[in-house]
């Protein structure tokens, strides 16, 4: 058996079982005609491919970090302050680019987020073969590197908040719990691209070949996206439905974006779910783009590092799935407690990690860490976005909750970039005790902010007159 196949088949097996289960699930029946399911499938299914490898996009970059570190082109600091240039850009384009995609619509904002990103993607690639034959100087391609970087997350940030303004108005709030599932299976296939992936192209082909073959994919799909996706059920030939979320029962003109932010941010839940979200971003990234470096520098390889693609694969399927189950069919489509659920399990693992970092444990706790980060992702920015902005203002509701995932990734960006060892000091575990102790009060605080969200709901609005 082919060795790509091998590692992509313990994943295709997951999924086909979830499929059998979900088959099985007591149906949420609204009413919906077998073939509204069917076109609503046609709809979303190549938005969140294509959404994916959008993550295949975005997470070559450090998925290849130590490859680029030995080779010279970019250290680890440098990774750092790349990164979090790039996150803080991408989180504060949502404050135009959320207004955008209600302006225009996620159909047309999916294209730009492929277009542009496959663009950044070529041009990174070429940066970094260039700096391979020495055309480029070493401060010349990092200042081509961030630059391009920080295009490449502008353009990305189109990618989560035209899934949710495509997704808002063909799917009922009983629905969407199931909905953040998938939104975390498509994060998690997203991460085992970029990390399995490009490593792998990393191994057959030049360097450069990590950042076009994701441009490439993007293109492909941004074709499909073009002929498929409609924003509503109205536009592709079916009937518009009431959603229940909080723009049912509006129907006034649209607002403008600042008169939608100030509605949001007058609502209290708004606010705490933008913290438990920044803090979300932290500890996301704080997993998935550290603990690879760490295994590499410390010598600490093993079946975690190695597999590490098709492991985040795995815990994000089965977090994505596990908060969409208990989110609609145990606590009645509320998102609170499944996020309260999932970030105590945040808390446990990074109690774990603190104390058992030069220990293969440490690697599978950090696996289980994303299971419950990525589940808290879905059901907040995939989800509760839908749910508090509704589907006239997903948009922007989405830019401004994902907004602040990227705001805690840019802080921990910066932040492990100038406390984690370096060189020599590297190479002893011992040293690394900031990352999960950088942790701990992080995953605190979003627990006890989100045991805040209980009995959160999203209000109706009445009717325009």
């Amino acid at each position: 058996m082919p060795a790509w196949l091998n590692q992509l088949l313990p994943i295709l097996l997951l999924l086909a079982a979830i499929a059998v289960v979900m088959r099985r699930l007591p149906k949420i029946d609204l009413g919906h005609s077998a073939e509204f399911r069917r076109r609503r499938f046609f709809n979303w299914f190549p938005l969140g491919l294509t959404y994916a490898f959008l993550y295949m996009g975005r997470y070559n970059f450090s998925a290849n970090a130590s490859a680029l570190d030995a080779m010279h082109l970019v250290s680890k600091q440098e990774f750092g302050n790349i990164d979090g240039w790039g996150s803080a850009v991408y989180g504060v384009a949502f404050l135009l680019n959320g207004p955008l995609t209600d302006r225009w619509g996620g159909r047309v904002t999916i294209l730009l987020a492929a277009g542009g990103s496959a663009l950044m993607n070529v041009l990174m690639g070429t940066a970094v073969r260039f700096a391979e034959e020495g055309q480029l100087g070493h401060d010349a391609a990092i200042t081509a590197m961030t630059a391009l970087f920080a295009g490449n997350m502008y353009f990305q940030s189109f990618g989560a908040v035209s899934i949710v303004k495509v997704n808002a108005p063909w799917f009922h709030v009983r629905e969407r719990g199931m909905l953040g599932g998938v939104f975390g299976i498509l994060i998690s296939l997203g991460l085992y691209f970029a990390y399995d992936w490009s490593r792998f192209i990393a191994k057959l082909l030049p360097m450069p070949w990590v950042f076009h073959v994701p441009a490439m994919l993007l293109l492909g799909f941004a074709v499909l996206d073009f002929f498929l996706i409609r924003d509503t059920p109205g536009q592709a030939g079916y009937q518009d439905f009431d959603t229940a979320d909080a723009s049912s029962g509006d129907t006034g003109e649209q607002i403008g974006p600042f008169e939608v932010a100030r509605r949001m941010f007058s609502q209290k839940v708004i606010w705490i779910i933008v913290a438990i979200e920044f803090c979300s971003g932290f500890l996301r990234n704080a997993v998935m783009k550290w603990y690879l470096i760490f295994a590499d520098k410390t010598d600490l390889k093993g079946f975690v590092s190695t597999h590490w693609g098709v492991l985040l694969c795995v815990a994000g399927i089965l977090g994505g799935v596990f908060a969409g189950f208990i989110s609609d069919h145990v606590f009645e489509s509320r998102r609170g407690p499944v996020a309260s659920v999932l970030y105590a399990g945040l808390v446990l693992g990074a109690v774990i990690v603190l104390f058992t970092l030069s220990l293969p444990i440490a690697g599978w706790t950090v696996v289980f860490m994303s299971l419950c980060v990525i589940g808290v992702h879905g059901m907040l920015s995939g989800t509760a976005s839908m749910d508090f902005g509704g589907k006239k203002n997903a948009g922007i509701a989405t830019g401004i909750i994902d907004g602040f995932v990227y705001l805690g990734t840019a802080a921990q960006s910066f932040l492990y970039g100038s406390i984690l060892p370096s060189g020599d000091a590297a190479k002893n575990p011992g040293n690394w005790m900031p990352w999960p102790v950088a942790m701990l009060p992080v995953a605190l605080v979003g627990f006890a902010l989100a045991t805040r969200l209980w009995n959160a709901r999203p209000q109706r609005q009445a009717a325009a007159h």
